[in-house]
């Protein structure tokens, strides 16, 4: 499914004229290399544009290199030079080592490198006749890497030297690179096509994706932009290890995938990395999403409503329009002149959802999620509704969810990947929340002693959802008799009464020293509590004030029954906390509203 899906998005990016020709790839360039007419280098440009990139809710400004169209560039292990090589090592023949440059190593991989090189463009370039390429021709043959150990050029780029792109110009000429000149380009594309005439006597196979008798691809092509992943990139599919080979296939044979395909997926794969619309972070796992449209506006909206990320939407349009679908969610429905203005989308195409995590040799692919978009906004629309604790509603995106998943006072606490994939695929899919997303906030709230917004509304999403109870509403409910719930109401009233009836900010409430264990064993924590209420209440001044507090107190003991539950499960201790978390607002309503009598 997931190959053939980027196959099929490849097709419709080529016809949109989006993605690289047959022959060609993109490649990361940092620098261009100025040369003189005799071949030397004059100087060396930095190339890199500077972008505003955002990470997490900071934009930061950082050097992004450029991507250029260039012939071509191997995949094969070993040495094996490209046409208009890029990579430094290559082209200079110098590794950079603590002591500067030097051109021997232990495998003597710089020396060799260099002189594969040289021999493939020198008889690439042969009978060709231009400045640019006799400048060209005149590097190769002059360059001695033994000599330009102390080139000031290549030492001014100090660690940069090494992991950078490089392309070829002219002095004064900048811009206009060798892979660029049209002697140049057409001679590629001949030998290309000659490449391909020659790769008949490939091994031919039904292609699995597209059915047909083709050549199959033997190793496939890298994948980049995978967070954690190599610098080079990673492979998606491979075959490295003879207990993997199958009727006598060795390597990627196996997969059945054809040459045609494979640079098909690889290519569409990249373009939905490099791009930030496609791609979003979730913890150390890298996911990526797209619709089967060319346009991005299907991408920019499922960002909009659950990452906040996008840059094309309005905000303030998005939310209400979020809103109005929370309504719909609300009443069991999206309707279907709602659909119609979600910003001139289709609703009914494809949207995929992929997660990708890097191992020691491939891509591992956690997760892959396929639906109609229309469903996609329905369950995110439900999402958001369930999520809502208050009746002032805002959407919550899934990045404050992970946030409040770990301890505020830790640097290096993570939240595991599995279960953000996990909330992700209930969220997409509308199935059951991943019973660790309620456990690990129940957590956080006992120690911690904080319940806020986002993590009421996940145990009121679970509750909801998973338990199929009392259904707990936006906003306090005072008809639900749940016990835990009214336990929950009830120690908010009582902490309230504390803070008044001290008049002064207080270095520990009832709070920090019985929430957790109130939460737990109600019969043991609260008769302790009631009796310290009673001189609570006697340093409130305002016997009026006094009488509200005492009521409240008193109508929520008798829905109690004037008994106090044993023991509280999971479940019913995040009733407690959301009844907690309901009944706060209401105090200060009513408490605003004593102050304006």
């Amino acid at each position: 499914m997931l190959i053939k899906a980027l196959c099929d998005y490849y097709d419709m990016l080529s016809a949109a004229e989006k993605v690289l020709p047959e022959g060609y790839s993109k490649v990361k360039i940092h620098y261009e290399v100025a040369l003189t007419e005799e071949g030397e280098i004059d100087h060396i440009i930095n190339i890199q544009k500077e972008t505003e990139v955002t990470v997490g809710k900071k934009i930061k400004k950082k050097l992004v290199p450029q991507d250029l169209k260039m012939p071509q560039r191997t995949e094969k292990p070993g040495i094996d030079a490209n046409i208009a090589e890029h990579r430094p090592l290559y082209l200079f023949g110098l590794n950079l080592e603590k002591e500067g440059l030097t051109p021997t190593d232990r495998t003597g991989k710089a020396q060799k490198s260099h002189a594969a090189f040289v021999e493939t463009n020198l008889k690439f370039i042969e009978e060709m006749d231009t400045p640019l390429v006799n400048a060209y021709r005149k590097f190769l043959l002059n360059w001695k890497p033994e000599e330009q150990t102390e080139n000031q050029e290549l030492l001014r780029l100090q660690k940069d030297y090494a992991k950078s792109g490089y392309v070829f110009c002219l002095t004064g000429r900048p811009g206009h690179y060798l892979q660029d000149e049209p002697v140049f380009a057409k001679k590629w594309n001949m030998y290309y096509e000659k490449q391909k005439a020659e790769a008949k006597d490939a091994y031919f196979a039904q292609c699995a994706v597209s059915g047909e008798e083709r050549p199959l691809a033997r190793i496939h092509s890298k994948i980049k932009g995978v967070y954690g992943g190599l610098a080079t990139g990673s492979v998606l599919i491979g075959y490295n290890n003879p207990s993997e080979n199958s009727y006598g296939n060795e390597q990627s044979y196996n997969s059945g995938i054809s040459e045609e395909m494979m640079k098909k997926y690889t290519e569409a794969l990249n373009y939905l990395l490099a791009s930030q619309k496609h791609k979003h972070m979730l913890e150390d796992m890298t996911m990526v999403f797209w619709a089967m449209d060319t346009e991005d506006k299907c991408e920019d909206l499922f960002s909009q409503l659950l990452f906040e990320e996008s840059d094309t939407l309005n905000a303030e349009q998005t939310e209400e329009m979020l809103k109005k679908m929370m309504e719909d969610a609300r009443e069991g429905k999206i309707t279907a002149k709602r659909l119609e203005n979600l910003s001139t989308v289709d609703p009914s195409v494809d949207f995929y959802m992929l997660g990708l995590k890097p191992n020691s040799s491939r891509l591992s692919v956690k997760f892959i999620i396929r639906k109609k978009y229309a469903d996609v906004l329905w369950n995110i629309a439900r999402f958001q509704q369930e999520i809502q604790v208050v009746q002032e509603q805002k959407p919550v995106p899934l990045w404050m969810i992970e946030k409040e998943l770990i301890s505020p006072k830790s640097k290096n606490d993570k939240v595991n990947p599995a279960l953000m994939a996990g909330l992700l695929n209930a969220v997409v899919y509308g199935g059951k929340y991943p019973v660790a997303l309620f456990e690990n906030t129940l957590r956080r709230i006992r120690i911690d002693r904080n319940i806020n917004r986002i993590r009421c509304g996940i145990v009121k999403a679970y509750l909801n959802r998973n338990d199929k109870k009392e259904e707990i509403t936006v906003g306090l409910n005072e008809e639900n008799k749940s016990p835990a719930y009214l336990c929950g109401r009830l120690f908010a009233v009582l902490e309230q009464l504390q803070k008044d009836a001290a008049g002064t900010e207080l270095n520990r409430t009832i709070k920090d020293a019985y929430f957790a264990s109130a939460s737990v064993k109600p019969a043991l924590i609260f008769p302790k509590l009631i009796r310290l209420s009673q001189n609570h209440l006697k340093k409130i001044k305002n016997a009026n004030y006094r009488y509200k507090y005492n009521e409240r107190i008193q109508k929520i003991i008798e829905l109690l029954d004037g008994k106090f539950p044993e023991m509280l499960r999971r479940t019913e201790q995040g009733e407690f906390f959301v009844g907690y978390y309901q009944q706060i607002p209401e105090l200060f309503k009513k408490s605003e509203k004593k102050e304006e009598q």
